[in-house]
Order: C-alpha cells, then structure tokens, then sequence
C-alpha cells in the first residue's frame, strides 16, 4: 500500500483543500485499511485505498462543514521540479499552477473529484467508477462536463486578467 501514498495524499488534499487536514485524513485511511486488510479480497489495492480516502475525506468535511476549508497557494507542494528552469520559467509554471489551483477550488467537490482521479492519478474510467460507486458512464458524463466548466472558469479568468 505504501506505492499509493502519494496517490491518496493527492486525492485528500484536492478534496480538503488543506495540507494538515490531508495528512490526518491519509494516516486515518492507512489504519482503517490496515485493520480491514483481513477482509479485502479484491484485486486493486490502489482503488481500495482511494475509496477509503475519499470516504474519511467526506467524514472529515461532514464534521467540519462549517470551517473554512479554504488553503493558500503553496509553492513548495506545486513546484514542477524542473532543476535547469529559468526564474522566469519557473516562475510561470507557479502562475499556471496558481490559475488552475482557483478554478479548480470553484469547481463542485464531485468534478474536483473525477478530474484529480483522472488527470492527476492516472485512473481509468473503471477505477474511478469503483472508487465513487457509480457507472462508468456516469464517470465519463461527469469528466466531460467538469472539463467543460473547467474551460468555462478558465476562460473567464483568463479574460479578466486581459
């Protein structure tokens, strides 16, 4: 299970919003899974973890529905690690991160979601469907319309900035 670290640290954090609440919510999930492990008799640890994740991340915001669940921009978490990178290079990568970082918290928790799943985790279609207990047809609706709002708040960004 430790392979998926960072998979289930980057699925809390973009459902949290929030680097500590991440880390607790990913300790919680390795001990749920480590006393459960006993009755796993799937085949895909990585989907299994996940769903837990996911589960104690909505545990966790059901509690705390009325704290601001809101984190400032990181660079260190966001840094692209290019080492031979100009400033200035540098420096726009942090730009775009910042810019795709705010649409993304406007995004709905459920589009939030299946984009990290997807384009950050590298998730297909069944995975995702597995972990969110929904239809795969479902995934694929979902995905398309969260990239269609994604453009749409990008765009409007992008604009404001012109």
């Amino acid at each position: 299970m430790l392979p998926h670290m960072d998979a289930a640290h980057n699925l809390a954090k973009w459902l949290l919003r929030n680097e500590q609440d991440a880390q607790d919510v990913v300790q919680e999930a390795y001990l749920r899974a480590f006393k459960s492990f006993g009755g796993f008799h799937g085949s895909n640890g990585r989907a299994w973890l996940l769903t837990i994740v996911r589960n104690t991340s909505y545990t966790l915001l059901k509690k705390n529905r009325a704290v601001d669940l809101t984190t400032t921009f990181d660079e260190e978490i966001h840094a692209i690690g290019h080492d031979s990178a100009s400033p200035a290079t540098i420096l726009e990568h942090a730009e775009d991160a910042e810019l795709i970082r705010g649409v993304m918290d406007k995004l709905p928790t459920e589009f939030r979601e299946i984009l990290t799943l997807r384009h950050q985790e590298g998730l297909s279609y069944k995975e995702i469907a597995d972990i969110v207990k929904i239809p795969t047809g479902t995934v694929m609706s979902r995905l398309a319309r969260a990239r269609a709002k994604l453009k749409e708040y990008l765009a409007a960004r992008i604009g404001k900035e012109k």
